[in-house]
């Protein structure tokens, strides 16, 4: 299952300062925490969920990177997203002391860090033409991506060396810090949460444990789809560790603009322009379609500059729905800017016609 949005797991729009978020961020806790919901586990997961969310928005970073390009830019920029070994600490971290109990002593609960875990979502984007994304299409995209490293197996350590404990945390991941009265957990700054170091960097990876990897998916367009909409590729983002699931693919789309042709939903809208005998006694004309051909279209006589003439049908497949939307076909009346002797005449005399009507 994908990570839901974090300013939708704490109830905030995306402009949210600081002290909204903490004060979302301290509702939520209060609400869901274990100690106050015993042997809820759906409770326990949303305050974990909750913690993480504002252990990224309220870090300037973190929340610039998450804004950009969502799960995907906490992973790529060495964020790693929210931390799970630092939920509860975070926790005291905002209300300053642990208001229920021992939670967070010695013996308090701890991430389990040595478990399968989910790989990263992935995010790209895929231009299309008007035509591609009326009519759908496949088409490879390409993804670069951090990878565990095949030569230490993601380690990071020089084969047959292994990690070693940390020693600055005893293996804990978690160092205690006195403040006042209260003891306060927080991340190692030696292993970053995970208890073991490097002595002897693998060579390969220089004891980062991933590698640059490239990898093409094939992604299926839907006929209909609109720009700025996004796809889910379920399972083609980053691999999983430790046996973990892999993430998901999210593919945004981008359409390019059409020289003939405007998007309406599922209408298509094109500019005619015709003479003003051409309107004033209608024609028949031709006019482009997207897909490459032509059509005939009917102006009806004594058509006005700026009215429209429909063509059921001939627009856009409705994205998940049923049928296709019109062809919008907008009349414009052009007025010459040279005229000869003759045309002045002739107008002169229609004129003077139109003015006995």
């Amino acid at each position: 299952m994908s990570k839901r949005d974090y300013y939708e797991v704490l109830e905030l729009e995306r402009s949210a300062t600081p002290d909204l978020i903490k004060k979302a961020y301290r509702s939520a806790a209060l609400k869901f925490h274990p100690d106050r919901n015993p042997g809820n586990a759906a409770a326990e997961e949303s305050f974990k969920e909750a913690s993480e969310a504002y252990q990224v928005l309220s870090d300037e970073q973190k929340r610039a990177a998450y804004d950009r390009f969502g799960h995907a830019g906490l992973e790529n920029a060495g964020f790693g997203g929210g931390n799970a070994s630092d939920i509860f600490s975070q926790f005291r971290d905002i209300f300053g002391a642990d208001i229920f109990g021992d939670l967070f002593g010695g013996g308090g609960r701890r991430a389990k860090r040595d478990g399968p875990l989910r790989g990263a979502d992935l995010r790209t984007v895929v231009s299309l033409s008007l035509k591609d994304a009326a009519i759908g299409l496949k088409t490879d995209v390409e993804l670069q991506y951090p990878d565990a490293c095949e030569t230490c197996k993601g380690s990071g350590a020089a084969t047959g060396t292994g990690r070693e404990q940390c020693t600055t945390c005893g293996g804990r991941g978690q160092v205690a810090h006195a403040r006042g009265p209260f003891v306060l957990s927080t991340t190692c700054p030696q292993c970053q949460g995970e208890g073991t170091v490097v002595r002897d960097p693998c060579k390969s990876c220089n004891g980062r444990g991933e590698v640059a990897a490239r990898r093409t998916v094939k992604v299926t367009i839907p006929a209909g789809i609109d720009d700025g909409q996004t796809l889910r590729v379920s399972d083609q983002g980053q691999p999983g560790r430790r046996g973990g699931p892999a993430g998901h693919l999210y593919v945004t789309v981008q359409v390019e603009p059409h020289a003939q042709f405007q998007r309406d939903g599922a209408d298509l809208v094109h500019e005619l322009h015709v003479t003003f005998p051409q309107a004033a006694l209608g024609a028949e004309l031709r006019i482009p379609t997207l897909e490459g051909g032509e059509t005939k279209v009917k102006v009806p006589a004594g058509t006005q500059s700026g009215e429209t003439v429909v063509v059921s049908g001939a627009g856009i497949q409705r994205l998940q729905a049923r049928g296709k939307g019109d062809l919008v076909v907008v009349v414009v009346v052009d007025v010459p800017k040279k005229l000869s002797s003759k045309a002045k005449k002739l107008l002169s005399e229609l004129a003077d016609e139109l003015g006995k009507s």
